[in-house]
């Protein structure tokens, strides 16, 4: 049996991971089980050590497996975790997660008060020299890191905000806590390739692809509040739009059967 092929320009490891997801994903190996040895499989595969280690930190990245110092290597799920994100109306990533019955927890990394980059100064239609508020997080779910944020605010009206729990969904905070309206977004989405820092806090290589979502949420009175750069997992994330009826230019419903 031949696992890797030489001759293939794909990296052995990335062949190795594959095989191994079609194995999990089969049922030859289910949830809570222990995969052979490292040995064993460098062995069955022909390769050394150091490229299955490789195959498995892919899928390890991936939540289909988990390492467990001194027992092994065991499946974490059969299936990678696929969110969805409908872009129909404004929701947090806990609403997105709490939709598939996924854990989500929040780890902040950054907050305070700084000078206004000048895409988000305009955004938020600020003067010069205006101050910001600042929140950078990694949000998780079932432990597997998915979305990497940058959130600004204005700075003159949220105070007390980097005093209260920012692991929670903001959006919760800013309706509840400031009594504020969240009337409509205007978000633009492009693919990108992860730089080193993102793609770290992902477990994933430098360059990996990504998709970068920038999100302005404006209250009932048409004033933005917020502008959220968000970087997400490319593997891990499906946006889904749903559109209404194709309509000509006379105003006649498109029958669908001409173009």
């Amino acid at each position: 049996m031949k696992v890797v092929d030489p001759s293939n320009p794909i990296p052995k490891y990335l062949q190795i991971s594959v095989w191994l997801k079609e194995l999990i994903q089969t049922g030859r190996y289910k949830e809570g089980e222990r995969l052979p040895s490292e040995i064993e499989l460098s062995r069955l595969c022909e390769v050394n050590r150091n490229t299955l280690r490789q195959a498995i930190s892919e899928l390890s990245a991936e939540g289909l497996l988990r390492k467990e110092k001194g027992k092994g290597t065991f499946v974490s799920m059969s299936k990678p975790v696929a969110l969805k994100h409908k872009l129909e109306r404004i929701s947090s990533f806990r609403d997105d997660l709490n939709a598939i019955g996924i854990e989500e927890n929040t780890i902040l990394l950054k907050k305070g008060i700084e000078d206004a980059p000048d895409h988000v100064a305009k955004a938020l239609i600020l003067g010069a020299k205006s101050k910001v508020i600042s929140v950078c997080r990694l949000r998780k779910g079932d432990d597997i890191p998915l979305i990497y944020e940058e959130s600004y605010l204005p700075g003159e009206m949220f105070n007390g905000i980097l005093v209260m729990d920012l692991t929670g969904s903001m959006y919760k905070i800013l309706s509840e806590r400031f009594d504020i309206i969240l009337a409509r977004c205007e978000q633009t989405i492009r693919a990108v390739n992860l730089n080193v820092q993102i793609a770290k806090l992902f477990d994933l290589p430098k360059n990996s692809a990504g998709l970068y979502m920038e999100s302005v949420t404006y209250n009932e009175n048409n004033i933005p509040i917020e502008v959220l750069c968000s970087y997400y997992r490319g593997d891990k994330y499906i946006f889904e739009v749903e559109l209404g009826r194709y309509h000509i230019k006379d105003g006649n419903v498109n029958s669908f059967n001409t173009r």
